[in-house]
């Protein structure tokens, strides 16, 4: 076993005060003020100058806006966030360049989550107590779990979600000890009816969370769509939609955890198929299925936790055929339609469960994958 130091973020639950509350509403909404300017400085510079505005020119925006006198009230809470802000526009466009996302959006109140960065310099944690720049005391912290002793957290993000919950998450570098190698090794293939079909025969039944409280969130919807825009009642009736969204959201990404940390601790080599979400959720039949099943966050879980814990990971070409490639003898069947869920092999007789065999055959390709350092790719044929 060996040990690696990864940056980790720790999240916990807060209650603040009223005072608090205010306090960090108003830089809720200077962090999303700043953030949507800077934005549509950058947009300008390029659609009508063809010019690339830096990181370093929005700061320096930043403490002129500070100036305006029609914006006096940015000096209000702390500078951190409102720097921090500047970075996360930076690393969205970086993103945007390298084609790793599409381009930056603006934020608008209300849809999207309110947070607010703060860096070292802006907070101080000492035992047990964290207090924000700008604010007299400490905030009430849900401890549901230690921090790592001795952690120095680098930053800290407060956020405030739809249902009107404050969260604080704390970014440290924590030493983690990988895990002792062991013999296992699995291919997934990622299903509706299964939300997982492992290669040893184990189908894992998709818990189905938005479809069972689909009849609540029908009624708390309905009762949105009566309330009349901008009256106290549908206020709370979308707080009543976010509740129920946001459970939906807690059993799935609790569940998706528990899987994804069992999936690394029985196996030493996972194979996966790289499939492409976006592209099939425009199968409007499916779509809300394979939303709610998540594959994509399984995915990212399995590979973080895979890269700290020292197991390997091997990404399938999302063309391979799997499902149609015979895993006793390699024949492929030219068609095999959705709805059929066994086949027997025309070329030796063998009968296939198709979510098993589709998993065995991916495991096989990750395997040899593996050994050759190449992507596994369908033959031409």
């Amino acid at each position: 076993m060996g040990s690696k130091v990864v940056k980790r973020a720790y999240r916990y639950r807060f209650y603040p005060t009223p005072s608090q509350a205010a306090q960090l509403a108003r830089t809720f909404g200077c962090v999303r003020y700043v953030y949507n300017r800077a934005l549509a400085e950058r947009h300008r510079a390029w659609f009508q100058e063809q010019r690339r505005v830096t990181h370093a020119e929005t700061d320096k925006m930043l403490t002129e806006w500070k100036r305006d006198p029609e914006t006096l009230w940015l000096a209000e809470p702390s500078k951190g966030p409102l720097q921090a802000t500047l970075r996360h526009l930076q690393t969205a466009y970086v993103n945007f360049w390298e084609k790793r996302a599409g381009y930056p959006s603006f934020k608008k109140k209300g849809r999207t989550l309110d947070s607010a960065t703060y860096f070292r310099n802006c907070f101080s944690y000492r035992g047990g107590q964290v207090r924000l720049a700008k604010q007299d005391q400490p905030l009430n912290v849900v401890w549901s779990r230690p921090l790592p002793e001795g952690a120095v957290p680098s930053q800290v993000t407060v956020s405030r979600n739809s249902r009107g919950q404050y969260h604080l998450s704390f970014l440290i570098e924590e030493t983690i000890t990988t895990l002792p190698a062991v013999s296992g090794r699995v291919g997934i293939d990622a299903g509706i009816t299964s939300l997982v079909t492992l290669s040893t025969g184990e189908k894992v039944t998709n818990p189905r969370h938005e479809r069972a409280d689909r009849i609540r969130l029908a009624r708390a919807q309905r009762e949105l769509s009566r309330r009349a825009k901008g009256s106290a009642n549908r206020a709370k009736a979308r707080l009543k939609v976010a509740r129920v969204h946001g459970r939906v959201r807690d059993r799935r990404r609790d569940h998706l955890h528990k899987l994804s940390t069992r999936i690394i601790r029985e196996n030493q080599t996972v194979a996966i198929e790289d499939l492409s979400v976006r592209t099939m959720v425009r199968n409007h039949a499916l779509a809300r299925a394979i939303s709610d099943a998540s594959w994509s966050e399984l995915r990212r879980m399995v590979e973080y936790k895979a890269g700290w814990y020292g197991r390997e990971l091997i990404a399938i070409d999302r063309f391979y055929p799997s499902s149609k490639t015979c895993s006793a003898c390699g024949s492929i069947v030219e068609k095999l339609p959705l709805d059929v869920r066994e086949w027997a092999c025309h070329a030796c007789g063998a009968v296939h469960d198709r979510d098993i065999n589709a998993a065995k055959n991916i495991l096989a390709a990750g395997l040899a994958a593996s050994a050759c350092g190449d992507g596994v790719r369908p033959p031409r044929s």
